[in-house]
């Protein structure tokens, strides 16, 4: 099985060459200005994020004109659009445009609704050399009053040299208050494009790195997880899980934990 992939970037719909995850699924849609795409929810909710330029979502009776405004991942917090499971929808760019497809089982009745960057929560995880940056588009944290069934959904940003996901963590089992059970998928960018970082992977089979570039996926049904970027360049992953609920509690791996605890030290003495 494999756990990591190079999704295709070609016009039109983009699926994964292979999927690790039971619940989650990722489409990358690649449109040109003008052209368009339809496509039917069926018994998943998607979460459309808009990687870079603008577009028309009509979904069902309901029209969203022009959503979208950062160039790149890399250029401002992000718009995106929550899909209900059982609708069918139309995207037509205005310009060319990249959209992030996350979906998850979903029998939810709610409305479609656009997710606007100053609904989107942002800070900093972290201290020192493990700090990153974050968007939290759809989450149970910053988004309450957003209805969705499954998913959870942001965007991470790893600097220079630095770590992210650090301590390594997992959410593989159902045993709240202490860990809650979510596949997640990472889909990284790099800039500048021809740069790297690198992915440890590893649960009870398998203990493994990835090579981070423009356009990869990382699939964790379960398991320890990590990501670095290279000297002078920088990762983005949009992140998102699936489970039973949307209730987030991780397990960092307890070889690597007391890293997390110096965080509040690290921050005082000004790192």
């Amino acid at each position: 099985m494999s756990y990591f992939e190079s999704v295709p970037n070609k016009p039109g719909l983009n699926l994964l060459p292979s999927n690790a995850c039971k619940l989650l699924d990722f489409n990358l849609l690649a449109l040109s200005d003008g052209k368009v795409y339809e496509g039917a929810s069926g018994n998943r909710e998607i979460c459309a994020v808009i990687l870079g330029g603008r577009t028309t979502f009509v979904i069902g009776e309901t029209k969203f004109e022009t959503v979208g405004a950062r160039a790149n991942v890399f250029a401002g917090k992000p718009h995106a659009v929550y899909i209900p499971a059982q609708s069918t929808f139309t995207i037509t760019a205005r310009g060319n445009v990249e959209i992030g497809l996350c979906s998850a089982p979903s029998d939810l009745k709610t409305r479609a609704y656009v997710i606007a960057p100053e609904r989107v929560a942002s800070g900093v995880w972290g201290a020192a050399n493990f700090s990153r940056s974050y968007h939290q588009i759809l989450t149970m944290a910053s988004q309450p009053d957003l209805p969705a069934q499954r998913l959870i959904v942001g965007e991470t940003f790893t600097p220079s040299g630095n770590w992210s996901t650090f301590p390594p963590h997992r959410h593989e089992k159902e045993d709240l208050p202490r860990e809650a059970f979510h596949e997640e998928m990472y889909f990284f960018k790099v800039s500048p494009a021809d740069g790297f970082g690198l992915a440890r992977y590893y649960n009870d089979e398998l203990d493994t790195g990835y090579i981070v570039r423009d356009n990869t996926i990382l699939m964790a049904p379960k398991g320890f997880h990590t990501v670095v970027s290279a000297p002078g360049y920088t990762t983005y992953y949009l992140w998102f899980l699936a489970g039973n609920h949307r209730t987030q509690v991780v397990a960092d791996d307890p070889t690597h934990a007391w890293v997390g605890r110096t965080v509040p030290m690290l921050k005082a003495l000004g790192h």
